[in-house]
């Protein structure tokens, strides 16, 4: 189950991936470089060389980088038992914190996670308060368009609630719409109102819901910056 590769635009990884040989691969690089840049901010190399990709999602960590690029890009994983197969999409899989849909008896045995569409630019931000320790609020962001104008936009968030958080009102604006300040700030409004942190020893409620927004609007110029819109 230690295996990586790219089948027609998709990236199969089986679950016992190493998250250090994922950072490292030149696949990941390729066909999904926001993969790859979150990665780089989980943990440190030593607990990458040691941690999985299947692991981490089982995990369910709300604050884990990996669980937003997989609720951002719709990946889905495939869980195994001795009752058969069954194939689990992104948004079914996370419950609550440190919980999922997976049954007791059920192995994850592999995630599938779509690459990023030739032409998109990427972002991944985060904030914690020393390198190394789980973000206090992170964003990944995907855009890709055509003649100036956004056709696709994927926002993820990690440490403002109880799960993922998927930004889709803030990606239904972004839509069909062309790349500007004002457009960005608009979106990070949004990106607020989706999320609901919990407060903690670590940070507000309030600081981060702030942050969020902060995050989104600096990914939102990364990525637009990544882009290649004008053909």
């Amino acid at each position: 189950l230690g295996y990586l590769h790219d089948d027609h635009g998709v990236l199969h990884v089986g679950a016992l991936t190493r998250q250090r040989a994922a950072e490292r691969s030149p696949v990941v690089a390729a066909r999904c470089p926001l993969l790859r840049d979150a990665l780089r901010l989980v943990g440190h190399a030593q607990i990458r060389s040691r941690g999985t990709i299947g692991g981490s999602l089982a995990h369910a960590d709300p604050a884990a980088e990996l669980t937003a690029i997989f609720a951002a890009l719709d990946g889905e994983i495939t869980a195994r038992s001795a009752r058969g197969t069954r194939v689990i999409a992104a948004p079914d899989l996370f419950v609550s914190y440190l919980t999922t849909s997976l049954d007791p008896r059920e192995l994850l045995v592999e995630v599938r996670i779509p690459a990023l569409p030739p032409d998109a630019g990427w972002s991944w931000m985060e904030i914690a308060r020393r390198h190394g320790d789980f973000a206090l609020a992170g964003v990944g962001v995907v855009l890709a368009g055509r003649r100036g104008v956004i056709a696709e936009a994927r926002i993820g968030l990690v440490g403002v609630g109880p799960t993922p958080v998927r930004a889709a009102r803030a990606e239904r604006m972004l839509n069909g719409q062309a790349p500007s300040e004002a457009l960005w700030a608009e979106a990070a409004d949004a990106v607020r109102a989706a999320v609901t942190p919990d407060g903690d020893i670590h940070a507000s409620a309030e600081y981060r819901k702030h942050v969020s927004g902060v995050l989104a609007q600096r990914a939102l110029r990364e990525a637009y910056s990544r882009a290649r819109m004008a053909a």
